[in-house]
């Protein structure tokens, strides 16, 4: 069986490989590099004792997209990561979000279309629920106007599988709807490569207990939570490459009820930014150097996951603690630095 991972040298894609190479799966991955390291490769082989075949190519040029799927004709499955994802940058530079995550995401359906029967996973998102009205958040929550063009992106790219799926009874998808993915492999072979400031909590975390930034920012203590700070749900990433496994076998058996699902993916607790702080100086031993600031424009007061969905249908349940990502983020952390 060999299957097709964008983006595979980021982030959540390099465990996903690994995952599916330790299933017996032959992995094709295709990244541009933009924002990953052909090291990964190296990673990758040294946990699963196998390297998975590599092209480095821009799925931004049609063209190329159309000649990759014209030489791998005998694809089983895909699943697509390639995407930009700061939120930030998305505000700044939303056509280049448009362009990336949108067109690429086209140019994918459009080969996939002419196959006799596709089975396509797409990395989707939690913010496409943006501030959710109840806890947890189920799969029928109302999907809000989105709150940056990434998470409009993502937003976007459901409804343009979905209807692709509609008239195309050969494509069969799952978009699966993380929540905030953490950790690294417990191996340290791989593992989050954040360039520049890091965007998200624990890599700020891990580089400010490494004294690579001189303190971390707590954005608002005011908020209606126990202690005052935001809350998410935080999912191991081998939980999360392991769940991307059970959702292509799914389609792969035939057995999705219809050919466009989607499921949450996330621990079902909700973790506050302070006790995703006591969590990593328990696993470290080390005093972390942070502040409270004002809150953050754009932060939903809390997001956590209604995983039953997943739990019952797929058969998959994060088994990972707070304590076991934050030990791995650390492990990893120590040994890029060392």
């Amino acid at each position: 069986m060999k299957i097709l991972v964008t983006g595979g040298l980021g982030f959540i894609g390099s465990h996903t490989v690994v995952e599916l190479q330790n299933e017996g799966y032959d992995v094709v991955v295709i990244d541009n590099l933009a924002n990953s390291s052909t090291q990964v490769l190296d990673g990758i082989e040294a946990i699963s004792g196998k390297r998975p075949a590599f092209e480095e190519l821009d799925l931004r040029d049609k063209s190329e997209v159309e000649d990759f799927f014209k030489r791998h004709s005998n694809l089983n499955g895909v699943i697509h990561f390639a995407a930009s994802k700061a939120v930030g940058e998305s505000v700044q530079d939303p056509l280049l979000y448009y362009e990336n995550n949108l067109g690429v995401l086209t140019y994918m359906l459009q080969n996939l279309i002419t196959t006799d029967r596709a089975n396509f996973i797409f990395s989707s998102s939690c913010t496409v629920y943006g501030q959710a009205d109840e806890m947890p958040i189920t799969e029928n929550a109302p999907v809000k106007a989105a709150e940056s063009p990434y998470g409009n992106t993502k937003q976007v790219g459901e409804e343009i599988i979905k209807d692709t799926c509609k008239v195309n009874p050969q494509l069969n998808a799952i978009a699966l709807r993380y929540f905030n993915p953490i950790g690294a492999h417990p191996s340290a072979e791989i593992g989050e490569l954040p360039l520049g400031v890091p965007q998200n909590l624990v890599p700020y975390i891990t580089q400010t207990g490494m004294g690579l930034r001189e303190q971390l920012s707590v954005f608002g203590d005011d908020y209606p939570t126990e202690d005052g700070t935001c809350i998410r749900d935080y999912i191991h990433v081998v939980d999360l490459a392991k769940a991307h496994v059970v959702a292509l076998q799914r389609l792969m058996d035939d057995k999705n009820e219809e050919n466009f699902e989607v499921f949450n993916l996330g621990t079902g607790k909700g973790s506050s930014v302070l006790e995703v702080i006591a969590s990593f100086e328990r696993v470290s031993g080390e005093k972390l150097n942070y502040k409270i600031a004002a809150r953050r424009a754009g932060d939903v007061v809390q997001a956590y996951a209604d995983t039953s969905k997943a739990n019952e249908v797929l058969g998959w349940t994060a088994v990972s603690t707070l304590d076991d990502a934050l030990k791995s983020a650390w492990i990893w952390e120590q040994k890029i630095r060392s």
